[in-house]
């Protein structure tokens, strides 16, 4: 597997304002778990080993927002361990709101290395060797809540990979209203797949929420509400933990099951037939989507869900998902 091009390799033009402040996280830089920038509280009182992850691309700040919120609110478990992990602190370091989309990564996406070839070969870079330092602790992880954001305007998301048992804990975190199963990306694997989490036959779990926008203030919002919501479900925190916060009815929620990733195969000469943002419906099956060098990319179905269309359309990177709504 190649290695993603690095951070400045294409340029990505920033359409949306930055709504939101990158929370200072230097204070939490030496932990108390052992690993960098990883908290982890031990209750004493049975129960899971319960992780919110943020910052696994460097200029998603939303998570970083809501775990500095626990954290400034002295969050503690009732029951089980409960961890709180800022990631990839090499690109979130650089982080600058007048050119945001320049700090994904530092040298790669941190979130295709989670596959065992990938973790124990001889590559190197800044997020290989953040991921290699922070993998023992993540093989002690129950249950993840991986916080994300997304390039374009468009309906939150949550991910909960192609297993039954990502759906119920979509499902019992209650938000947001679209539930998303997919396979992930040809380019390599997410770390909400890592190991145990997409094992049919293993009890540990995860879900990956998208919530928003990168920068839109919705996002921040959504961002603790879901942490919140996740550790009332899983009995880590009390419930009166958060006050009022995330107190509302859940949504009624929608299940898309992604039958195909688009994985763009020309150099540089994928375009869109117009600017998809995510979340559309396309009604009819066969409509014109992209063009990927000489080849049209046509909706298989009626009724086409679209997650997530991409900026960053270079050749081994998912261009867009389609998925098919489930009854």
């Amino acid at each position: 597997m190649s290695a993603s091009p690095t951070a400045g390799a294409i340029e990505i033009p920033n359409e949306y304002p930055v709504e939101l402040t990158a929370p200072d996280i230097t204070p939490y830089a030496a932990g108390n778990s052992g690993t960098p920038y990883i908290w982890s509280f031990d209750s004493g009182v049975p129960g899971p080993h319960v992780m919110i992850s943020a910052l696994v691309h460097g200029n998603e700040i939303c998570g970083a927002i809501a775990l500095d919120w626990l954290l400034r609110e002295d969050v503690r478990p009732v029951a089980g361990r409960l961890s709180l992990g800022f990631i990839n602190i090499d690109a979130y370091s650089r982080f600058d709101p007048q050119d945001p989309n320049a700090t994904r990564w530092a040298d790669e996406d941190f979130n295709r290395l989670w596959s065992d070839e990938v973790l124990t070969g001889d590559r190197d870079s800044s997020e290989l060797r953040r991921a290699r330092e922070i993998r023992p602790f993540m093989d002690s992880v129950d249950i993840l809540l991986d916080i994300h954001s997304m390039q374009r305007p468009s309906p939150p998301f949550m991910m909960a990979g192609m297993r039954a048992k990502g759906r119920d804990l979509a499902r019992q975190v209650g938000v947001p209203e679209i539930v998303i199963s997919d396979q992930g990306h040809a380019a390599g694997v997410r770390l909400r797949d890592y190991a145990g989490f997409s094992d049919p036959d293993s009890p540990k779990n995860a879900v990956l929420i998208e919530c928003g926008q990168h920068w839109e203030k919705a996002a921040g919002d959504l961002a603790i509400e879901s942490s919140l919501r996740m550790l009332r479900s899983q009995g880590t925190v009390s419930d009166d933990f958060g006050g009022d916060l995330a107190r509302g009815a859940t949504p009624k929620q929608t299940f898309v099951e992604v039958t195909q990733a688009i994985t763009v195969q020309s150099e540089n000469d994928f375009t869109f037939a117009r600017p998809f943002t995510g979340g559309e419906i396309i009604p009819e099956k066969g409509t014109l989507l992209a063009h990927d060098g000489g080849e049209e990319i046509l909706t298989p179905y009626d009724k086409c869900f679209l997650v997530m269309p991409s900026m960053r359309l270079w050749r081994g990177q998912t261009a867009v998902r389609l998925g098919r709504i489930l009854d």
